[in-house]
């Protein structure tokens, strides 16, 4: 309607110049509302327009493409990476149980403290490009700000005495509140502001981590140290990837961590930033929405996959048999190492129908299930396996190096017993078949009631 008289309906059509041109033509007609019937009709070339228009619209499906491209490499990357380092970590933990020589169990710690650093440079490389990509799976709930920087705190106190630096934490001040947030990846932000504050720092020196509310119904976590501090024109080039300034050339590191953590701080719906003064220090800070308390947990809830006590050692009787179910050589015959250690009998399957029949037929005590498998994939052998009554009551753990929140809350929701991301935890793994050992033991039977007294006389 305009100006309260007219209707006005617009077309664009494609027609055939008189020079023999394409072009685009868009077209209004308007009919007066006066009665009289008249139609005006107005027409104007936007074929530049509409070339621009077209060009966008395959620039934006070129964008998305390639993003989808990069993702399905990202995850094809982050499988193929982690499964050799499965192997080199899961094999030196299972070493570092033997008995060695002083020579011996320092080459041995030599290698897997480089796997690990290895391990950590990947997840960093790969979360930066997967929050680019904006495919970083995040669990967004309230955290307490309190249980994360008191566990970094006591995790990062042996790296402070061994660079002499103090550690000074506001607890429970104001950090005794909740934020949202993931929790996994708030502690990593945490983390690593509170390393590098203790590597860029000077003997004697300290570090402070504080809490406060801010306006906006925020949160900021503040880490403070008494380092060399930072020249202001500098500050940006803290949070580009591998970009490391003249004060950071004397300690370890790769230039990853700040800029992952300001990313994972943006993809929480936060923000992550820097002050500081030269030959006084610098105050990195990361502000996240408030948030209330969550509800009490149920009386008795446990985390999917523990049992009562993992560290009871192996429960007496006949050994458990184990089918697992995994394409990689290396990766079974850790498994099968470790299995050794809890006296355990191992059946293998390296392709998925046969650990459905191998599960049918000799229906083991626990099932280990590798999700990428070929031919099948692993999320469709655990319904098939709970699907088949013959095999519904094992319980199956699934081994992955995909470990995203999402998936992890649909496997156990399918069935799952639980979920151990590659590289294995060797004694996680161990705490696992204790639990199912002892769960597989009859109750005890009551203890004898005492025999009545028998009457005098």
């Amino acid at each position: 309607m305009l100006d309260g008289q007219e209707k006005q309906t617009a077309a664009r059509v494609r027609a055939r110049h008189a020079d023999g041109r394409w072009v685009v033509l868009e077209a209004y007609i308007r009919q007066l509302e006066d009665g009289s019937g008249v139609l005006l009709i107005m027409v104007r070339d936007v074929t530049v327009q509409a070339e621009l228009e077209e060009d966008l619209r395959h620039d934006k499906l070129d964008a998305e493409q390639a993003s989808q491209i990069k993702s399905e490499y990202l995850s094809r990357m982050s499988h193929e990476l982690r499964t050799p380092l499965n192997a080199i970590l899961g094999f030196a933990q299972l070493l570092e149980l033997d008995q060695l020589s002083d020579e011996q169990r320092d080459s041995l710690h030599q290698i897997h403290q480089g796997a690990v650093h290895l391990l950590a440079l990947i997840n960093e490389v790969l979360d930066i490009a997967a929050i680019d990509a904006d495919r970083l799976p995040l669990s967004l709930e309230p955290v307490s700000v309190a249980e994360v920087v008191g566990e970094a705190v006591e995790l990062l106190r042996p790296l402070a005495d061994q660079h002499g630096v103090v550690l000074h934490l506001d607890l429970p001040g104001g950090c005794a509140a909740y934020v949202q947030a993931d929790r996994q990846r708030l502690a990593q932000v945490v983390l690593n502001l509170l390393s590098n504050a203790i590597k860029y720092n000077h003997r004697g020196g300290s570090v402070r981590l504080d809490c406060a509310p801010v306006s906006g119904g925020r949160l900021r976590v503040m880490v403070t140290d008494t380092g060399p501090g930072i020249a202001p024109e500098s500050f940006e080039s803290l949070f580009i990837p591998f970009e490391r300034i003249g004060e950071q050339q004397a300690a370890e590191g790769t230039g990853l961590g700040l800029a992952l953590s300001r990313r994972l701080a943006e993809a929480m719906g936060g923000t992550l930033e820097v002050s500081s003064a030269l030959g006084e220090g610098s105050t990195f800070w990361v502000e996240l929405a408030l948030a209330d308390a969550p509800a009490e947990p149920t009386e008795g809830q446990q985390h999917a996959g523990t049992g009562p006590d993992q560290n009871q050692g192996v429960a007496a009787g006949p050994p458990l048999t184990v089918l697992c179910i995994e394409d990689n050589l290396p990766n079974l015959q850790l498994v099968e190492q470790i299995l050794r250690r809890h006296d355990a009998k191992l059946i293998s399957a390296m392709r998925p129908q046969l650990g459905l029949d191998l599960a049918a037929q000799h229906h083991p005590d626990l099932i280990l299930l590798d999700l990428g498998l070929p031919d099948l994939p692993g999320e469709e052998v655990l319904r098939r396996l709970r699907a088949e009554a013959r095999t519904a009551d094992i319980p199956v753990v699934i081994l992955s190096a995909d470990a995203r929140p999402a998936l992890i809350r649909r496997l156990l929701g399918q069935g799952a017993r639980a979920f151990l991301s590659k590289p294995l935890n060797v004694g996680e793994l161990l705490g696992l078949l204790d639990a199912i050992a002892a769960e597989r033991q009859p109750s005890a039977p009551p203890p004898p009631q005492p025999l009545a007294p028998m009457p005098c006389g």
